[in-house]
């Protein structure tokens, strides 16, 4: 009985020392200032004034696009050692446009062919990613080991959209196919014509699998998946093609044969419903039209979503009234931009973590020439991709920011091939 009432005292103090460490490791957490970084300039390649980073996998291979000479069209850019160009399918214009999480070298995005679209459409590609509207066929691609593969579009469709990826060979997107859509704004300069239903291409190769819409919408789109297969993306109408009222509503595919549930909106909002990327955990981040805005207009905020809390507003930082969320990682460190509404002409490149959004300029090394606009992307060590403007130039350039606490800035900049830096480490923070 002694030994009895011994081992149930020394069980509830263990239980007790366990559960007061834990209160303190939240609270640690809670507590902890935030993650100093040091950024890094990738340039701009491509030999115009722009280049944007849109995903890092967790191997450091960074995708994105650079603007050519002259700056009438884009190519899709990989920073792996040193930037690649990698080319297109034939057209003028390419680019890697959303997160990619694939760490074993399958890269997705999207490119004109050399054929012209028989109904002058300008598709999403070149309305939401290229320079200029040419009118050409656009297709999503896969790139891998230096061969890019285009996308096959639906039956009867002309174009597709590669977005998302993951480590099955899975690629997220959406394809047109052969339907009329009454809904389709086919007026200049959008022209869309045919409906289009959010896809996955793969794992094996040909093989394409059409997701369901929600049930009263004729449209959707995909735009990312995770390891387990969980897909996010819009359901809503024909539009555009682009935003607006093609995302009515934010969804979510348990798999590529579940129906599609709404993860809701805020108050009502009819347009702009966006997931834009889901972890592991099947958290998820995008934006959402605020609370009140008219129809279509553009009047978003930046949201997290999990089952349990249901969807959340991220906060802009200081007095902006706007946001976008683009990256998540398993940790739900987000990433995304904060800015002044549709008039600003620049934004502030932001992180959330625990509850707070926090400017990233004011975590990066003081000496940096660089002014970050918006960040596309996250891994798991915290390593972080977007775009932002450079003082000494003029230029907009892509960026990668490191964690001083993480990886070695120094080798990570040997590894992507860009110029040495500063090596006082750590170092002084605006």
């Amino acid at each position: 009985m002694q030994q009895r009432l011994v081992t149930c005292v020394t069980i509830m103090t263990t239980i007790s020392v366990l559960a007061i460490s834990g209160q303190i490791a939240e609270a640690q957490q809670e507590t902890r200032p935030p993650t100093r970084y040091y950024v890094f300039n990738l340039g701009e390649p491509g030999g115009g004034n722009s280049a944007a980073a849109a995903s890092i996998n967790n191997i450091g291979w960074t995708a994105g696009n650079a603007l050519q000479a002259g700056n009438a069209n884009e190519h899709a850019e990989l920073w792996v050692g040193t930037p690649i160009d990698l080319g297109t399918l034939g057209g003028a214009n390419s680019a890697v446009a959303w997160p990619n999480k694939n760490n074993r070298g399958l890269i997705a995005g999207i490119s004109e062919t050399a054929d012209m679209n028989p109904f002058n459409e300008a598709w999403s590609c070149a309305q939401a990613n290229f320079p200029t509207i040419t009118n050409h066929v656009c297709l999503g691609f896969v790139w891998q080991a230096g061969v890019m593969s285009s996308l096959a579009p639906l039956p009867g469709g002309i174009d597709s959209y590669a977005a998302g990826t993951n480590n099955r060979g899975e690629v997220a997107g959406w394809a047109e196919n052969g339907v009329h859509d009454s809904t389709c704004n086919n007026a200049p300069p959008a022209n869309q014509v045919l409906q289009f239903e959010a896809v996955v291409w793969g794992p094996e190769l040909g093989e394409l699998t059409q997701l369901s819409p929600l049930a009263a919408d004729p449209d959707s789109a995909a735009t990312a998946i995770n390891d387990k297969g969980q897909i996010v993306g819009i359901s809503g109408l024909c539009s555009n093609a682009v935003g607006g009222t093609s995302a009515q509503h934010a969804v979510l595919w348990e798999n590529k044969t579940a129906t599609p549930i709404s993860i809701g909106n805020f108050d009502g909002g009819v347009a702009w419903n966006t997931p834009t990327a889901i972890n592991s955990r099947g958290q998820v981040v995008g934006f959402a039209n605020q609370q009140g805005t008219q129809g279509s207009a553009f009047n978003p905020i930046a949201f997290f979503w999990d089952k349990q809390r249901g969807i959340e507003p991220i906060p802009p930082i200081g007095d902006d009234t706007n946001s976008w969320a683009w990256g998540i990682n398993s940790h739900g460190m987000a990433v995304g931009q904060s800015f002044g509404g549709a008039d600003d002409p620049t934004g502030r490149a932001f992180l959330y973590e625990n509850g707070v959004t926090t400017d990233l300029n004011t975590l990066i090394q003081a000496n940096s020439s660089l002014q970050l606009e918006l960040a596309n992307d996250i891994t798991e060590e915290g390593e972080i991709v977007g775009f932002a403007r450079d003082a000494k130039t003029g230029s907009t350039v892509a960026f990668l920011a490191v964690p001083v606490a993480g990886r070695d800035g120094r080798a990570a900049a040997a590894n992507l091939g860009v110029s040495t830096v500063s090596a006082v480490w750590p170092f002084p923070t605006k």
